[in-house]
């Protein structure tokens, strides 16, 4: 006798889960960054104020809302968050973390970067050139990380793929301190150099070497990182 699995279905939190998400992914306005109250979203989507406050929870803790007592709920673009909370718990040591770091990006970024010279729109090309500039005049190591991070964000972006800008986002707060060990270490240059490699290859559309100039800027970046030197500081 062969019994199968029924389907189950979604319970009235998932279904509003799913609604809000829905709704969050099309809103545009400054009016729309705030829903509407527990009550009103209750009344509206005709489920009990337990159901939407239960939805509402959910969501914040995936990152796409913000529940401020006593103002209201507030929707934000924070899906990096859980990742991101969890990286210090799961690696510990700050040496590892970079080092896992460079490894993750270097699965992820020359694949994106190669995406980026196929299927980038002249607006984003425009915007990817914008940043670059931006690296180049930046009058100090702050604005030059910043730009330096944009970049990579505007390549993932430009790849397609919303899950390589997902996996960025993730990984943005050690990718800060990645730079400081980098631009802050031996300045902004050698990223200049490096970026320029990349988005030339994406503005003559070629995959393979914006593929492979990305490729060389993560592995030169995790050398200078020089994560001996610091692992062996931690030793002592």
């Amino acid at each position: 006798m062969n019994i199968t699995a029924l389907d189950r279905p979604a319970s009235l939190v998932e279904r509003v889960c799913q609604q809000l998400a829905e709704l969050i992914r099309g809103g545009s306005t400054e009016e729309e960054r705030w829903l509407p109250g527990e009550r009103s979203l209750a009344e509206k989507l005709g489920v009990s104020r337990t159901v939407v406050r239960e939805a509402t929870k959910r969501l914040e803790q995936q990152g796409m809302l913000e529940i401020q007592h006593g103002t209201g709920i507030k929707i934000v673009d924070r899906l990096h968050r859980p990742l991101n909370d969890s990286l210090t718990l799961l690696i510990p040591d700050m040496a590892d973390r970079l080092q896992q770091l460079n490894e993750a990006r270097l699965s992820i970024e020359p694949d994106a970067a190669s995406s980026a010279a196929q299927r980038a729109t002249k607006e984003q090309i425009k915007t990817m050139r914008r940043i670059q500039t931006q690296l180049e005049k930046a009058p100090d190591n702050a604005a030059a990380i910043e730009a330096d991070i944009a970049a990579h964000h505007a390549i993932a972006d430009a790849s397609g793929n919303l899950i390589y800008r997902l996996i960025l986002d993730s990984l943005a707060e050690i990718g800060v301190t990645s730079r400081l060990r980098t631009i802050g270490r031996i300045g902004k240059k050698t990223a200049i150099e490096h970026h320029e490699a990349i988005l030339s290859a994406i503005e003559r559309r070629d995959a393979e070497v914006a593929r492979e100039a990305m490729r060389i800027h993560i592995l030169a970046a995790g050398e200078d990182m020089d994560l001996p030197a610091l692992k062996t500081r931690k030793a002592k």
